[in-house]
């Protein structure tokens, strides 16, 4: 058996006192008003120095208990550059506290809902729900039967629940700045016509930060209709704003495999980017460094969201789904700036 964790040890690396990790240990934090970030990081350092891992003395049992068992992450589907990003971080967050992971769809006949929640519940220890897998009888049945759950890239305005999710806001301000700062002020902003909800938020949130910007003119919107190819758009949806009266000076594509298209498109019918349009996408793709030119785009923290939807997953498991605080947690996304918006610096 390996050497026994002390509390003093805990406490010392993060320069708290002893009786803060104690009662951290001892679940009893929330009624001494301990703050979340502070519990997280104690109980993040106990699992990461094997605390939970040593047999205990009888006499010395822990009230906090690691359940082994099963995290389920439910996504809208399987091909979304997001996914694809964050799940390594989440594998090596939950291997750390001895938790399986595990992925699946959601499933789109909305009358077998009932019985994948069930289902759910039987073979998950918690869940993360990622965007519009979340819907709104999932949601109610896993909270009226206080199952654990998080909610990744979704929020829910009439429910208070733990939540983690990019800050659109500010990724959308700092788009908006930086296009003011490299001087263009005729943009268009790129979008598909029968995209989600989501798509339809976020192009609020850019309009309502260049109204904020002086000197720059509002944004025209393109919803894109159709395409001409799976990898092509029809060209002459955007080709009219590329000429006067409008000039478009810089295109914000709202998705990654929208980008894929533009500029596949623009390839075949010899337009430059950046040089005749710029160009900058609200979410990373895959290869984005790869492509010629390679795409300024929006980045979200996947390694910070991993380890608070971890933590958190990890504590309401522990209080059986009834932590009584829930946390609402926007992280800002970072702006890669890369050759497409026409600068590199």
């Amino acid at each position: 058996m390996g050497k026994k964790v002390k509390n003093k040890e805990i406490a010392e690396r993060l320069g708290v006192s002893s009786t803060l990790v104690s009662l951290v240990l001892n679940n009893k934090a929330d009624q001494h008003g301990i703050r979340k970030d502070t519990q997280e990081r104690v109980l993040a350092l106990a699992r990461q120095m094997g605390y939970f891992d040593l047999v205990l003395e009888k006499t010395e049992t822990s009230s906090i208990e690691e359940k082994p068992g099963i995290i389920g992450m439910v996504i809208p589907a399987a091909n979304d550059p997001f996914i694809y990003g964050i799940v390594p971080y989440l594998q090596k967050a939950f291997e750390s506290i001895g938790f399986l992971f595990s992925v699946t769809t959601k499933d789109p006949d909305e009358t077998r809902a009932a019985r994948i929640v069930a289902a759910y519940k039987k073979f998950f220890t918690g869940l993360i729900l990622v965007g519009d897998a979340a819907d709104d009888y999932v949601i109610r049945s896993l909270r009226a039967a206080s199952f654990p759950f998080v909610l990744l890239e979704k929020s829910v305005s009439q429910m208070r629940l733990n939540t983690v999710c990019s800050d659109l806001s500010d990724g959308a301000q700092r788009v908006v700045n930086h296009i003011a700062k490299i001087g263009y002020k005729n943009v268009l902003i790129i979008t598909d016509k029968y995209s989600p909800g989501s798509e339809s938020y976020m192009i609020e949130i850019l309009r309502n930060a260049f109204r904020n910007r002086e000197g720059m003119n509002m944004p025209v919107i393109i919803e894109l209709e159709n395409t001409i190819a799976d990898n092509e758009i029809e060209f002459s949806q955007i080709e009219k704003y590329l000429r006067p009266p409008y000039s478009g000076e810089i295109m914000i594509i709202l998705s990654s495999e929208m980008v894929y298209r533009v500029i596949t498109t623009f390839r075949r019918k010899k337009v430059r980017i950046p040089q005749d349009i710029a160009l900058i996408c609200m979410e990373e793709g895959i290869g984005f460094d790869l492509i010629c030119p390679s795409v300024t785009c929006l980045r979200k923290p996947m390694a910070g969201m991993a380890l608070k939807v971890a933590n958190m997953i990890w504590t309401e498991v522990k209080n059986a789904g009834k932590s009584k605080y829930k946390r609402q947690v926007n992280m800002s996304p970072e702006l890669v700036v890369r050759q497409s918006c026409g600068t590199i610096g």
